[in-house]
């Protein structure tokens, strides 16, 4: 029975298709503005002395005053990312859902997604200003565990130097993963808004996918079931709401 429901969902229409050239270039654009942030974050660790170790909590306030002077600009980045998003998810349900009436295309365009926007902003604006914190962190990590297990000065400042690049791949996961989350998180709310119980998880299709996401793909999930999408984890989530996922929900609306 359960098999025959889900079989029954699926054959429901499904008015999305996803448009992977246009979140590249959104993801691209955002990636670009977070790695400013890891160059400056760079400047500022080799504008020290690093050998010198009586200057780490110097340069760890230095980082931490970059985080805060980054609250405007940071949500001034974050509220253009989302609402590139949130403009490609309606152009994408617009385009694709051609045999929906017209009064259903007026209800998905006027769904209720402003709180939804506001809280993908809040947070985004957020991890910018992590990147700068996460590094200071880092570095003040560091120091305390080569004190605890007597690592050589070589290797600490090896590793202080690292934080430019460290914060750089942080800078690229953030993009990767934001944009994609903010994509289904949108999706989700003007799906919700008609009526959709649930979708069909979709993969990328290509060689990268993740093992767990191959078992996934084609699934229909609810929306208040996000399924593991990390088996090591155990970590529950919808499609493209986890770390480095390309996967996307196609929703289904029933007739």
């Amino acid at each position: 029975m359960g098999q025959m429901m889900k079989d029954s969902r699926n054959k429901q229409r499904k008015p999305t298709r996803h448009t992977p050239a246009r979140a590249r270039k959104v993801e691209r654009r955002y990636g670009q503005q977070l790695r400013k942030i890891a160059s400056y974050v760079d400047t500022i660790v080799r504008g020290f002395d690093v050998t010198d170790e009586t200057i780490y909590p110097s340069m760890v306030s230095a980082l931490r005053r970059y985080a805060d002077t980054l609250t405007e600009w940071a949500q001034q980045q974050a509220g253009r990312m989302v609402l590139d998003v949130a403009l490609r998810d309606e152009q994408t349900w617009m385009t694709y859902s051609e045999d929906m009436s017209k009064a259903l295309k007026d209800e998905i365009r006027n769904a209720p997604t402003g709180v939804v926007m506001q809280r993908l902003m809040t947070e985004q604006a957020q991890l910018i200003k992590n990147i700068p914190s996460s590094a200071a962190q880092r570095i003040s990590d560091l120091v305390t565990q080569a004190q605890i297990d007597g690592m050589r000065a070589s290797e600490l400042v090896d590793a202080i130097m690292a934080t430019g690049q460290v914060s750089k791949n942080r800078a690229n996961t953030i993009a990767r993963t934001e944009v994609a989350r903010a994509a289904s998180t949108l999706t989700q709310a003007r799906a919700e808004h008609i009526g959709s119980e649930g979708y069909i998880w979709r993969t990328s299709g290509d060689s990268d996918v993740r093992s767990d996401h191959e078992g996934l793909d084609g699934k229909f999930f609810r929306w208040d079931g996000p399924p593991i999408a990390d088996k090591r984890s155990g970590a529950r989530a919808h499609a493209g709401c986890i770390y480095n996922c390309r996967c996307y929900p196609e929703p289904v609306i029933p007739d």
